[in-house]
């Protein structure tokens, strides 16, 4: 029998377990999970073993197991955390209920009770993570459309009671750059590592602001240098090595984007579930669109990373990543099965699926048939609100350069060089430099074309001497 113990989690809330060594394991489970550091499974395994009713840590386990792919233990442990919450706190009684909708997919539901917890308990800081989660996944199907926004607002609603809390500040980090407020998001991550250097959650932001304001170098000197101490096996190293690559791709290195996938990314090596197809099969589609032909390493794996999205429903964040996989493998039958999927769901009233998910896989697979002004019919629309498939502006900036690479494909240059110089408004970018070079060579702009192709040139001396791109730069020089 379980009874409130004296001990308190980090933040003074109640722990329901009989064991305090529980709690403690607990304790620091948490704090490994908010910092997406490796071994917050086995704490709460811990915790378990110490006391086998601890409904909250069973909740924990249930999170970690999910995002290992493990969703059918994840689901029976999230059960049975419900069960064995009712003799726990109110507070922890709805928790694992969050934690159960979050895990079954009912993200609608998930972050409608979230709203409530953290109004009642703003310090169940496991609430942001989710809060998240839910959002970055589109809500798992609901798709808001300022998820930025609301994710900004519900933190700066609770900003004062966290006050200088790590895990707080690298939560917060996040938010402000999906805002656009990067210097405040780099302030508030960096006073989160000076907290918890180990935080993967801090470095995480650290990478976005570098990216977001074209500071590549920095970026990857910042990021390669503090993955050196990072466990491979923590939940957020591919995804942190993907941002690395992209560093490395912003700089024209194709070489060193390949051996990270290589070494750290591939699904074969790292990580075979779909929680890392985003960063699988934008990396490859990415490559495709730069060079003009497929990376060098296997892409068949990553179709078979995404081959559940075929038949299998799921966030419209995966079901665009899944078409980005199948359409870089030139697997026409698992895209033709993804699109009648998702038709039928368009023709049953999802309104998401109709206007976002469909018309953006129906782009990426027009795209990769060499139909650009099909791409461009059908990515267009989608673009003022594609914030609701979820992902970050990073992560969705893929399917941006495929309507970016439309425009310039099908020879409609006047859009092109209109999103070209509204994006190099916003930071610099030398590949975004090279392509308006480009356009300025097919429109006859020869003077500023040479003078932007050189500046390019300069800032791209350590790229690849044998990369199609660096290719195609000397020939315009």
């Amino acid at each position: 029998m379980t009874s409130v113990s004296a001990k308190k989690d980090r933040y003074g809330l109640l722990l329901t377990t009989s064991s305090a060594n529980s709690a403690d394991s607990y304790v620091e489970g948490l704090d490994l999970l908010l910092e997406q550091g490796y071994g917050a499974d086995e704490k709460f395994q811990q915790a378990i073993e110490w006391d086998p009713g601890f409904a909250i840590a069973l909740s924990g386990l249930a999170i970690m197991e999910l995002l290992q792919g493990k969703t059918s233990q994840a689901l029976e442990r999230s059960k049975n955390a419900i069960q064995l919450a009712k003799s726990a706190t109110m507070r922890e009684q709805r928790h694992c209920k969050i934690v159960d909708h979050f895990v079954s997919g009912k993200g609608t539901d998930a972050l409608s009770l979230l709203k409530e917890q953290l109004n009642e308990y703003p310090l169940d800081a496991l609430m942001l993570r989710l809060a998240n989660r839910l959002y970055m996944l589109g809500c798992s199907g609901a798709g808001v459309t300022n998820f930025p926004n609301e994710l900004f607002a519900l933190l700066q609603g609770i900003e004062s009671d966290y006050g200088n809390d790590w895990a707080f500040q690298g939560q917060y980090a996040f938010a402000h750059h999906e805002m656009g407020m990067l210097s405040e998001s780099l302030d508030l991550a960096e006073k989160s590592l000076l907290s918890r250097p180990t935080s993967g959650w801090a470095s995480h932001s650290v990478a976005h602001v570098y990216f977001e304001t074209g500071n590549h170098i920095t970026g990857g000197e910042f990021l390669g240098s503090w993955l050196e101490g990072y466990d491979k096996r923590a939940p957020f190293h591919v995804h942190l090595s993907w941002h690395q690559a992209l560093f490395e791709l912003a700089q024209g290195r194709h070489l060193n984007a390949t051996r990270i996938y290589e070494e750290d990314i591939r699904p074969s090596v790292k990580e075979r579930s779909a929680m890392s197809l985003q960063d699988s099969a934008s990396l490859a589609w990415r490559m495709k669109i730069y060079e003009g032909y497929n990376p060098s390493f296997n892409v068949e794996e990553i179709k078979d990373q995404a081959a559940p999205a075929a038949d299998t429903p799921g966030p419209a964040f995966r079901d665009a990543h899944a078409a980005l996989a199948f359409c870089v493998a030139g697997n026409t039958e698992l895209s033709n099965k993804l699109t009648s999927r998702l038709i039928e769901l368009s023709n049953t009233g999802d309104s998401l699926v109709r206007e976002i998910t469909l018309p953006l896989v129906r782009g990426i697979d027009a795209f990769a048939s060499k139909s650009y002004d099909d791409a461009v019919n059908y990515l267009e629309p989608v673009f003022p609100q594609l914030a609701r498939i979820g992902g970050s502006h990073a992560q969705r900036e893929v399917f941006e350069d495929t309507l970016l690479a439309a425009y310039l494909f099908s020879g409609q240059y006047e859009k092109g060089q209109e999103m070209l110089d509204s994006r190099l408004k916003k930071r610099a970018s030398v590949r975004d430099s090279f392509w308006l070079g480009k356009l300025q060579s097919e429109t006859n702009q020869n003077a500023i074309a040479a003078s932007n192709l050189e500046s390019v040139r300069n800032r791209w001396n350590d790229a690849d001497s044998n990369s199609q791109e660096t290719r195609t730069l000397s020939q315009l020089l």
